[in-house]
């Protein structure tokens, strides 16, 4: 492991822990886990990310070709865009159990306290630099794989939802190793030195995401 792959995972590591989410940042999850939050949360969720998943794959790929073929952040960010995809499948089932029909799907209208995310990662398709976007995404990654993982616990326990109607969180909450060497690798690209001054943009794009994922659960609370 060469000097400049351990800078990106210090760099990483740090990043994720200055944007660690509070207590206060996500009140729709601890609802779910007091098995209080009212079903239409749980289809809003559903519904609303539909359309992320659909942007958000759109913003990697575009993020993919503007860093290069072959480098660590085209392989990363072509990582994420094929992981949309597979989360997208993992949807069908979610939308089942909340009882969507394709219909109620079709005629939604997204809420812009959810969709400020998506179009932020949009933003940082067009104006980010691909090393500090790969090093915000995967510092938020950890605050959003946590909450699949609480939510994943909750709804089986709390409103008997089924193993494959969980599908969609459990995908986040599994760990990745191979997303994460990409993750590392990418980052180490813009680490110009032991402060990876190459990524200094990175926290700042990493704190408006943190900040846009808590607008996203919290137009979803009740």
């Amino acid at each position: 492991m060469t000097r400049q792959t351990r800078t990106a995972q210090e760099i990483i590591a740090a990043t994720s822990a200055d944007l660690a989410p509070s207590a206060d940042d996500n009140r729709l999850v601890p609802l779910v886990e007091a098995g209080t939050a009212p079903r239409a949360a749980l289809a809003q969720l559903a519904l609303e990310q539909r359309h992320i998943i659909a942007a958000d794959r759109r913003a990697f790929t575009h993020l993919a070709e503007r860093s290069g073929r072959g480098t660590a952040c085209a392989e990363f960010f072509g990582m994420l865009a094929e992981g949309e995809a597979l989360a997208l499948e993992r949807l069908g089932a979610y939308e089942s159990a909340c009882g969507l029909t394709p219909e109620t799907i079709g005629q939604y209208r997204p809420a812009a306290g959810c969709q400020a995310y998506p179009a932020y990662v949009a933003w940082l398709a067009l104006n980010g630099e691909p090393p500090g976007v790969a090093l915000a995404l995967t510092a938020n990654f950890a605050a959003w794989g946590g909450s699949c993982s609480r939510l994943a616990v909750a709804l089986r326990a709390r409103y008997g939802f089924d193993d494959e109607a969980c599908g969609f969180f459990d995908f986040f909450a599994s760990p990745a190793p191979e997303l994460e060497r990409r993750a590392v690798a990418a980052v180490a690209s813009g680490s110009d030195d032991e402060h990876g001054e190459g990524v200094g943009g990175g926290a700042h794009y990493g704190r408006l995401l943190q900040r846009y994922e808590s607008m996203f659960w919290n137009t979803l609370a009740p």
